[in-house]
């Protein structure tokens, strides 16, 4: 069931008031903490969402949470020396000690569908501070059963942890979109007795209970009006993008093609730690991101910097990062 417009058009307000207030709370609550003023420690930031159309379906961004985490160049260009990783984040303004790593669902309303690609982690990861998309749902005018169609990149933790809640489905109203290829490597027994057995669990947990209602697709397949799949794999076998088109616009979700916005854009060919197939992966990179920047069309990077949109351009080895701003709300 799609939401009214009434809905939709008071959640695009409330994404500006939320994401306007976010920072006055952070700051207030850091002064607090500063001063040892413990009255109103609980004090908290509104779900982040952030909302635009593409022609003429609307775009919902939603923030599951962040992570920060050490040494980025043990996670980003292994292949490189520590130093070099750390010179190009230098050279980019950024900590060479520390990154930040966000997670970014996103809610397409076609008008007769409402689709969600990846569902963060879930219930799962709140204790930590992630698995914030329920309540980024609830902040932007939709509720779970709202959802008709849940659309799945890859079957990593931190996409398909809010596939269930309290036991179960969290979606109950919604079927599902999994490339096959990523199903069959993750379901498989063989995974048993190896790092990737954990990965298997969470698959056999989360993604199998759901196979009855699962579309199962490949290249070129239609996962709905205007949305077709693309292999773009390394990151895991099966990973895929998403091409959607609307009224002429165009944008591609990327899933974890590419996991940060300096260290995998500016070189594409600089290995993740995370990626199975790390040369796979590469080839991946440059054959999506070089589309993306041949036609000047906009992507979601489930890892970019929150609201995780942008477009990339070429730049030395590799590409250059440029976040949207206004091009969607005029």
């Amino acid at each position: 069931m799609a939401v009214s417009t009434g809905i939709r058009r008071r959640a695009f307000v409330a994404a500006g008031i939320g994401l306007l207030a976010a920072p006055v709370i952070l700051r207030q609550t850091a002064a607090m903490a500063a001063s040892g003023d413990k009255t109103k420690m609980d004090a908290t930031t509104q779900p982040q969402f952030n909302q635009f159309k593409l022609g003429s379906y609307r775009f919902t961004v939603f923030k599951d949470g962040a992570s920060v985490l050490e040494k980025p160049y043990e996670t980003f260009g292994t292949n490189q020396k520590p130093e070099t990783v750390q010179a190009l984040l230098a050279k980019n303004f950024l900590p060479t000690d520390r990154f930040v790593n966000s997670y970014a669902p996103a809610l397409i309303d076609t008008g007769s569908d409402v689709i969600l690609i990846d569902t963060g982690f879930g219930e799962g990861g709140r204790a930590r501070g992630v698995g914030l998309l329920r309540d980024g749902l609830k902040a932007a005018g939709y509720a779970p059963d709202d959802i008709t169609l849940v659309a799945l990149t890859h079957l990593h933790g931190d996409h398909i942890g809010g596939l269930m809640e309290g036991g179960a489905p969290a979606f109950r109203n919604a079927r599902y979109v999994v490339g096959q290829a990523e199903y069959d490597f993750w379901t498989s027994k063989v995974r048993e007795g190896t790092p990737a057995e954990g990965g298997h669990k969470a698959v056999l947990a989360n993604v199998v209970p759901f196979a009855e209602k699962t579309t199962f697709i490949g290249e070129g397949d239609k996962v709905a009006a205007g949305i077709t799949a693309m292999l773009a794999p390394g990151h895991t076998p099966g990973h895929m993008v998403f091409h959607v088109e609307s009224d002429g616009k165009r944008l591609v979700t990327t899933g974890d093609t590419a996991n940060h916005y300096i260290l995998s854009l500016q070189n594409p060919e600089w290995e993740v730690r995370f990626d199975m197939d790390k040369a796979e992966a590469a080839a991946s990179r440059k054959k999506v991101f070089d589309m993306i920047a041949t036609d000047r069309i906009a992507f979601l990077g489930y890892h970019m910097p929150f609201p995780a949109v942008g477009f990339v351009e070429p730049y030395e080895a590799g590409y250059r990062f440029v976040p949207k701003s206004y091009q969607f709300d005029l």
